[in-house]
């Protein structure tokens, strides 16, 4: 072990502390570094999902639903991905339960998340893929903060190093968690050496990731999930040769981390939805909520009625969405006109049926036609046309019934 004092000058300091006490409570970095990065993502989120039409406050609807689901996600990944701790030989498992003692897979927290966030907007009637998207350069955001919780638990950091930007790593204290060893002179221990620092690259990784997809999505209109897509592919190809250069412990599976396979098999699966899925950004108008009172063309702002406004408060939330074009949308935040229904498309069967039975119909009058036609030439211009023979009327009185007429 090394002493503080004789440590390289050159060199990212570590902080000593991770916990400080609040009279009995204990405040814990890692988690407020949790919450500021939850907020971070929230404000992104509900920014962009108010450019598509959702209404005000929706993010912390979803929030709700979201983060426990994807607090409880994240701790279950850790725990099926490190079961030795828990229910190894010497494993205690009730500390599975044991959640501010760290231990928290972010593959889980995305997936929980995920769902606690469908569960929000189908509730709320909006489409999950545009929650999706919103969120997408929101959540690396968050991580990219939560990344910084590492730091200050002397954690996930890479191998030796001799960068200017090496790490040094505190030996924490395993009977005052949250606190770094000290010596009998006071001063903090350090592991020996300088560390690649794995929770700035993938925190700076991270950032870019946002910014790629921010980019990449004004620039080419992604809709349909493939903004967030786009941000599983970018987090994943980072976190693959990060992952890489850890050295804290970890399963392996054929000589590599768990989580490099993780990180390599998401990475395809995004891709493969990426490529495949297309479609048109969405964009959403309320449903069950009037339009708002749009001054006339002449701009005389007194002729719009505001009584409706003055009789009571608006809605907090409309009942649901309409999906409707980037055209429409913008139609209806500058007029307030609410575009008319669509009528429901049918299925391709349907459709080819219709088209059959126009084509029958179609056919069958021309051949009306064309028959009438040839029985104008064959009679002479100008001469009636025989009545029927008066013997058959005869017949027919007697048998009460007409014969039919010869051209019918």
């Amino acid at each position: 072990m090394t002493l503080a004092p004789m440590t390289p000058l050159a060199a990212l300091p570590s902080p000593g502390t991770a916990v400080w006490q609040l009279g009995p409570v204990p405040i814990r970095a890692y988690a407020l570094c949790i919450i500021v990065g939850i907020v971070v993502a929230c404000v992104v989120t509900e920014y962009r999902l108010r450019r598509r039409g959702v209404a005000p406050g929706a993010v912390l609807d979803i929030a709700v639903w979201a983060v426990p689901a994807g607090i409880v996600g994240a701790r279950i990944y850790h725990v099926l991905t490190s079961p030795e701790k828990y229910f190894g030989a010497d494993g205690q498992p009730l500390k599975a339960f044991a959640i501010w003692e760290g231990g928290l897979g972010i593959w889980g927290a995305v997936a929980g998340g995920a769902v606690g966030a469908w569960f929000a907007a189908r509730q709320l009637g909006i489409p999950f893929a545009v929650v999706a998207d919103a969120l997408a350069p929101g959540l690396p955001l968050a991580q990219a903060v939560g990344r910084f919780g590492n730091w200050f638990n002397n954690e996930l950091y890479g191998g030796r190093t001799s960068l200017p930007w090496g790490l040094q790593v505190h030996v924490m204290d395993p009977d005052n968690p949250g606190h770094a060893l000290r010596d009998d002179a006071g001063n903090p221990v350090l592991q020996p050496g300088l560390y690649h620092p794995t929770f700035l690259y993938e925190a700076l990784w991270n950032i870019g990731v946002a910014a790629l997809v921010v980019v990449l999505d004004r620039k080419l209109r992604l809709g349909r999930g493939r903004a967030f897509a786009l941000y599983v592919m970018g987090y994943t190809a980072g976190r693959f040769w990060i992952e890489l250069m850890r050295t804290d412990e970890a399963n392996h599976i054929l000589g590599l981390r768990l989580n490099v396979w993780t990180a390599a098999l998401v990475f395809l699966g995004a891709l493969v939805y990426f490529v495949r899925v297309r479609g048109p950004r969405e964009y959403l108008i309320p449903v069950g909520e009037p339009a708002a009172p749009v001054p006339p063309a002449g701009g005389d702002v007194s002729q719009v009625d505001l009584s409706a406004r003055e009789a009571g408060a608006r809605p907090v939330a409309p009942e649901g969405y309409r999906v409707v074009t980037e055209e429409q949308f913008r139609t209806y935040r500058e007029t307030g006109e609410v575009p008319a229904d669509e009528p429901a498309a049918t299925d391709e069967a349907d459709r080819d049926e219709a088209d059959r039975d126009e084509a029958d119909e179609a056919a069958t009058a021309e051949a009306a036609t064309a028959e009438a036609a040839t029985d104008a030439e064959r009679e002479p211009a100008g001469e009636a046309r025989p009545g029927p023979d008066r013997a058959d009327e005869d017949r027919a009185g007697a048998g009460g019934a007409r014969p039919a007429d010869r051209d019918s």
